[in-house]
């Protein structure tokens, strides 16, 4: 295959877009009494994005989908969830009562007692109990679909997404963007890059918001803080830092419940849970460290490190399980939470590209380990907790304490890896890839005690190692369309232990796909159609006394289609459609309702269907720019409680949006969300944990970019 243009991702270039233009990437403004000085020029390198190489789009055989900038602007993006939305292979799950991210990508989900896990600059850093992601630091998200076990170790069998991060570079300039919207929503966001030298340049990246919502009572508060310095030590190296700081504080709301199994008897508005219970409050502090040495042309080394804490704390009056009565009493119980988790990874990485034998090879290979600890406390109580959900009076009595240990233990994971993958150009027109990982991986599970285990205390341990194949086949009919197959298995630890609290053998899943990627119009169109099926076992279920099974065999299997670019110079579109047929593969008992589940059930919040759309046109009014677009995201019928024939409607909202630069440094933009005011629930648990979608709403924002 004739070699692509090298697809080095180049912080400093994707700057540019963010902070106006004017802003120079590869060289710093000197006074005029130093222009006759002699200053040594450091070359900008390039940064590489961990585990991918040096690869164009055409040349990966697998389906991969990146997110950029405009484009999360364009659709209002606030946090990763907003974000995901945009692509149709990603589907909403339980969100544990707007506390975390949760997704399904090609049908599959992780660990539902844990956010669904996810990568940035290449590092597992999703996991633990932070909040949800907000998109303030981050420049765009990627999409990697399919098993990526064999580069980046344990992971979703569906695939895997990857957040960039807004990265010091030697660049000067700054936006500052301030928003306000329906439901008392106020935000603003500051984005601050310059140089201290020719070769050090910091970046400040935070923003703050206090809202409202369309539901009953709650307020949410979040902050956030994401400096970062780039350090250019000669013409090879260079040293990148940067911190990740959040608060949240968010009350716990499980959603509304269907009476009579019929949604829509309650308004979207209905809050179910006690404000005084108070918000669950979330935090997280990071530390991302990475070094890179370019050897010459063709060879690279990258080493990094990275350390997150996490930790999320409070009260909730949750929905029950109970049917509503005739006349409206609804039973609840109440919780406490106190989580924390950290998670350390350290990688080291060489990747580069040499000939033998006529046979050109693009090697990465390299090592990490990583540990994560999760430490939990749940308590409950249960009792007379009543509300009337047609007409609720909130603090009507004391809030009782939790007084039964649901869960009290410390679970630490560790693994240790070895990687390495070749892509080999066997000729002009045909790679195949290969490539394999080694895992040794080792849980501890310290379980406290809790009341179903008469507040026994035990301590189990194991081990396990695993071996990821991954192989892979790329064909180009021609410079624009490439056609592409690839196999690869997948592993994922389980968390939490059996009823003699050992562990569990992990998550283990096969993927295999096969698709078409086309690059059009010189390269402003691009595009993917893809085929794919996805097998796993040992899927998490629970036994009687709520502990953990994992018992469950399912299958994935499906089409997608992603299609974005600019179709004219003033005209683009972003397209993405998936038909996903999800399901289970063996008949087993779930007690968390204790229902029998039958072969060919469909699985939780998956549905067949699902459509994302985005066009922006773009006009000159009195000289300066104004674009319009618009939006649409459809979303099939899906099953709603797992065992139970209680589906989610299928649902569309449309988005309408504007905006026009009033000078070089000042843009106005106005949206409107959810255009026609449909009702709709984007996922569910159970029939009593349904959350509801927002209704119609607006916002205003201004930028300013210096």
């Amino acid at each position: 295959m004739n070699k692509a243009v090298k697809q080095t991702v180049l912080f400093s270039t994707v700057s540019f877009s963010l902070l106006g233009a004017g802003l120079s990437t590869a060289q710093t403004n000197t006074d005029s009494a130093d222009k006759n000085k002699k200053v040594e020029n450091i070359v900008v390198t390039g940064q590489r994005q961990a585990y991918q190489g040096d690869f164009a789009p055409l040349e990966i055989p697998q389906a991969e989908l990146k997110i950029d900038t405009k484009t999360l602007v364009d659709a209002g993006a606030v946090d990763l969830t907003d974000a995901l939305d945009l692509s149709a292979s990603i589907a909403r799950q339980n969100n544990f009562g707007g506390l975390w991210n949760s997704f399904a990508i090609r049908g599959f989900v992780g660990d539902e007692n844990l956010p669904s896990n996810y990568l940035v600059n290449g590092f597992n850093a999703g996991r633990g109990f932070g909040g949800p992601r907000d998109l303030s630091g981050v420049e765009a998200v990627e999409v990697l679909k399919g098993p990526r076990a064999a580069l980046f170790g344990r992971g979703e069998p569906g695939g895997t997404i990857n957040l960039i991060t807004k990265r010091a570079t030697m660049a000067r300039g700054g936006e500052l963007r301030l928003s306000a919207g329906s439901f008392d929503t106020y935000r603003g966001d500051i984005d601050w890059n310059t140089t201290l030298s020719d070769a050090i340049a910091i970046r400040l990246v935070g923003f703050y918001e206090d809202a409202k919502s369309y539901r009953d009572t709650i307020e949410t508060n979040k902050q956030g803080f994401s400096p970062s310095f780039v350090w250019h030590l000669n013409n090879n190296s260079q040293l990148n830092y940067e911190l990740e700081y959040s608060h949240q504080e968010i009350p716990f709301d499980r959603g509304v419940v269907a009476i009579d199994g019929k949604l829509g008897k309650l308004p979207e508005s209905r809050f179910l849970g006690e404000p005084g219970d108070g918000p669950i409050e979330t935090d997280v502090l990071g530390h991302q460290l990475e070094y890179q040495y370019t050897f010459n042309d063709s060879w690279s080394a990258l080493l990094g490190m990275n350390l997150r804490d996490t930790s999320l704390e409070g009260y909730a009056t949750e929905n029950g399980f109970g049917e509503v009565s005739k006349d409206g009493e609804f039973n609840r119980f109440r919780r406490y939470r106190d989580y924390d988790a950290s998670y350390q990874v350290l990688r080291g990485e060489i990747s580069g590209e040499f000939d033998t034998a006529g046979l050109r090879h693009r090697l990465i290979i390299g090592i990490d380990a990583d540990e994560f600890e999760n430490d939990q406390l749940l308590l409950r109580i249960r009792g007379d907790q009543y509300i009337n959900v047609y007409n609720p009076v909130y603090g009507a009595y004391p809030l009782p304490e939790p007084n039964q240990t649901q869960t009290n233990q410390v679970e630490t994971q560790k693994s240790n890896g070895i990687y390495l993958q070749d892509q080999i150009s066997l000729s002009d027109k045909l790679d195949i890839r290969i490539g394999a990982r080694y895992d040794d991986y080792s849980q501890t599970l310290k379980n406290r005690g809790n009341y179903f285990e008469n507040e026994q205390s035990t301590t189990t341990k194991q081990t396990e190692s695993r071996l990821s194949p991954q192989l892979g086949l790329v064909y180009a009919l021609n410079p624009s369309f490439t056609l592409y197959s690839s196999y690869g298995e997948n592993f994922r630890p389980l968390s939490g232990g059996d009823a003699d609290g050992n562990g569990h053998e992990p998550n283990q899943s096969t993927s295999i796909e096969a698709g078409l990627k086309f690059d059009l119009n010189e390269g402003r169109v691009v595009g993917t159609a893809t085929v794919f099926k996805v097998e796993q076992d040992n899927i998490l279920t629970v036994d009687e006394n709520w502990n953990s099974l994992a018992i469950g065999q399912a299958e994935s299997e499906g089409f997608e289609l992603d299609l974005n670019g600019q179709l004219t110079s003033d005209l683009s579109l972003w397209a993405s459609y998936a038909y996903v047929d999800a399901k289970t593969t063996n008949d087993f008992y779930d007690p968390n309702f204790g229902y029998e589940i039958t072969a060919g059930s469909p699985l939780l919040n998956i549905p067949e269907h699902q459509l994302s759309l985005q066009l922006v046109q773009q006009w000159f009014v009195a000289g300066k720019a104004l674009d319009l677009g618009g939006g649409l995201v459809y979303v099939g019928e899906r099953n709603g409680y797992f065992g139970q024939d209680f589906e989610l409607p299928s649902y569309t909202t449309v988005r309408l949006f504007s905006a026009y630069d009033l000078t070089q440094a000042i843009e106005l933009r106005l949206e409107v969300n959810n255009l026609f005011d449909e009702t709709y629930y984007p996922n569910s648990f159970s029939d009593t944990w349904v959350q509801p979608g927002a209704p119609r709403n607006f916002r205003i924002s201004s930028s300013f970019k210096f």
